[in-house]
C-alpha cells in the first residue's frame, strides 16, 4: 500500500478524534477504537493482496467497525466505575474525575483517608475502597496504580516512607478485598509532586493525599 493511502487512513483518525471534546466518554471511546480500527484494517487489507484501494477501504470498514466496538466497551465500563464512585464518594471531599489519558482517577485527601502523620486507614476511606474493589472484582482486567504524596512539612526521610505507606496499605486493603495483588501497583512520591504551592495551611492539605488510577492494559503488540 502506498504512502498516500497510508496518509489518508491516518487522516481520517485525526478528524475521527478531533472531535472528542464534547463528546461523552461512551463517545470518546467508540470514535478513537474506530479510528484506530479504521488504520489496522485498512493496513491489512492492502497488504493482503491484489485489489488497490476497494481491499484498503473494506479493510478500513471492518477495522472502524470492530475497533468502535472495543473502544465503546471500555468507554462504557469505565463510565460505569466512575459513576459507582461518585455515588460512593458524595458527601465525602474524594474527587472522582476521568483523566485525559483514560484513566479513572481517585483523589483521597489524606485528612480524608489518614490521620495526620499516620499511614493507617480511616474509617471513612473503608467503605469508599470497599466499593473500589468491588468494580475491581467486577472488571478482571483493569489495572490499579496507587501514588502517595505529602506536603513539604518535614524532611524527605519522614515524608517518602510515610507517603509509601499509605500506598501500600490501600492496595493492601484492596488486595483484602479480593483484588489480586499483582494488579496493583505503588509507590510513595513525598513531596515532589504538589498539586499547588506548599504556602498555606490550605495548600498543604491539598497535597497531602492518595490518588488511585484505574486503566486497562496496553493491547498486545
Amino acid at each position: 500500500m502506498n504512502k498516500f493511502k497510508i496518509g489518508a487512513l491516518v487522516l481520517a483518525v485525526t478528524m475521527a478524534t478531533a472531535g472528542c471534546a464534547d463528546m461523552s466518554e461512551t463517545q470518546k471511546g467508540t470514535a478513537m477504537g474506530a479510528g484506530a480500527g479504521a488504520v489496522l484494517g485498512g493496513l491489512v487489507g492492502g497488504i493482503a493482496g491484489p485489489g488497490g484501494a476497494k481491499r484498503t477501504a473494506i479493510g478500513a470498514g471492518i477495522g472502524a467497525a470492530i475497533g468502535a466496538v472495543g473502544g465503546n466497551i471500555w468507554g462504557q465500563r469505565q463510565q460505569e466505575q466512575k459513576l459507582a464512585m461518585e455515588r460512593a464518594t458524595a458527601g465525602t471531599n474524594v474527587q472522582v474525575t476521568q483523566t485525559a489519558d483514560n484513566r479513572l482517577k481517585v483523589n483521597v485527601p489524606a485528612d480524608t483517608g489518614f490521620a495526620t502523620g499516620r499511614a493507617d486507614l480511616n474509617p471513612a476511606l473503608r467503605p469508599i475502597l470497599d466499593q473500589l474493589a468491588t468494580s475491581l472484582v467486577q472488571s478482571p482486567t483493569s489495572l490499579v496504580e496507587v501514588y502517595g504524596h505529602t506536603d513539604n512539612t518535614g524532611t524527605d526521610a519522614i515524608n517518602g516512607p510515610l507517603s509509601r505507606q499509605r500506598a501500600q496499605n490501600v492496595a493492601s486493603y484492596l488486595t483484602s478485598r479480593g483484588v489480586a495483588p499483582n494488579r496493583i501497583t505503588t509507590d510513595g512520591l513525598g513531596s515532589t509532586q504538589p498539586l499547588v504551592a506548599n504556602d498555606t495551611v490550605a495548600n498543604r492539605a491539598i497535597n497531602r493525599r492518595v490518588e488511585l488510577f484505574v486503566r486497562e492494559p496496553a493491547p498486545a503488540q
